[in-house]
């Protein structure tokens, strides 16, 4: 088999979080492929009652942080895999099984690597990784380093990421017939509305804050009142103040009708990733690209959070957006440049063997 050909086989397993029957299939197949290609065997775990794949040691020193779930339900793309030229396409491609597998291929260089090295992928990820969590923070508290290989900027590694918060609030009104006494009822469509207004409000451009409501539900019929209404709402800062700051805002929210029932769910998920957790990093990877011959690999913040944030905050160094090249995370044009792997592939293997000596 090749590089290739593992990635498609994985890529053609379908694998959303929600599907726990096609997690643990990917998982299966992921062990497959890597007792294909490496002595040391690779196992499946189990945490918080959803499967985990694990490679190498079970004390490590440096953490290869992979998530192998995607956000697509099955069937979204059609074809699932496909190839322009030098461009792959296929759901959870980018984000991130072409970067899980650029980590089965390093290690592959490195004799011993399990001694000192695991391969941890989740499959829980673009959920909130409320299983995983508990696993993540308790292997970045014993670690030296946790490398992320999700999906790069345009090649550049991630070296902040926002810190993120959800909510889901749920407005109770009291249902009437919409034309013989709708005065009889309260809209649970309006309040709710008033309420997307007043939480779009909280946004900080300051900090990067975003506060976004995304999806909404009120109604059972067009002829009834709507009794019940529901917002998610999905929150992004690179400030932890702000986080705290909209999470108190949101869950003293009130509704303009005090017959209305309001409740708040969620919380603050995955804190920010901070510079000063990851320029350490950053700067020994530059080191070993210029001492392989390669061009600077550049460094981002970016919006998206990911699970180098619990790291971070668990105390580890991190570095993240060592994945694949490409383009489309959670976008239907999804894609990587195949040409992109063996580079990338080559510098975590050199990266980690200076990590291993330091």
């Amino acid at each position: 088999m090749t590089a290739l050909a593992d990635l498609k086989r994985l890529v053609e397993c379908e694998s959303p979080t929600e599907d726990l029957v096609a997690c643990n299939q990917v998982v299966d197949l992921a062990i497959e492929i890597t007792n294909s290609l490496l002595k040391v065997k690779a196992e499946k775990v189990m945490e918080n009652g959803r499967p985990v794949y694990w490679w190498g040691s079970k004390s490590p020193k440096i953490v290869l942080l992979c998530h192998i779930d995607t956000v697509w339900p099955k069937g979204s793309f059609t074809p699932t895999w496909r190839i322009d030229g030098d461009v792959a396409k296929g759901p959870g491609v980018f984000d991130m099984k072409a970067g899980f597998l650029q980590a089965i291929y390093a290690v592959a260089e490195i004799p011993d690597a399990a001694a000192k090295v695991a391969i941890v992928a989740t499959t829980d990820e673009e959920v909130g990784s409320q299983s995983s969590r508990a696993l993540i923070e308790r292997l970045a508290k014993s670690s030296k380093a946790v490398l992320v290989l999700e999906a790069s900027l345009n090649g550049k590694v991630k070296t902040g990421r926002k810190g993120t918060a959800m909510y889901q609030i749920t407005l109770h009104g009291r249902a009437s017939h919409a034309g013989l006494e709708p005065e009889k009822g309260i809209n649970a469509t309006t309040l709710i509305s008033e309420v997307v207004l007043e939480v779009a409000k909280l946004a900080n451009p300051e900090f990067g804050t975003t506060v976004v409501p995304t999806v909404m539900h009120s109604g059972t019929t067009t002829n009834t009142v709507p009794a019940l209404a529901t917002l998610d709402i999905d929150i992004r800062s690179f400030s932890a103040a702000e986080l705290i700051r909209i999470d108190s805002a949101v869950k003293n929210l009130k509704t303009s009708d005090p017959q209305a029932k309001l409740e708040v769910t969620g919380g603050i998920n995955r804190p920010p990733l901070e510079t000063s957790s990851t320029m350490e990093l950053y700067e020994i990877l530059e080191k070993v690209a210029k001492d392989i011959g390669q061009s600077p690999i550049g460094h981002a913040s970016v919006g998206g959070a990911s699970d180098g944030n619990f790291a971070a905050a668990a105390g580890a160094r991190v570095l993240d957006g060592l994945g694949a090249v490409g383009d489309g995370a959670h976008a239907p044009h999804e894609q990587v440049l195949l040409s992109s792997i063996p580079a990338r592939v080559n510098l975590l293997t050199a990266f980690i063997k200076e990590l291993i000596r330091d």
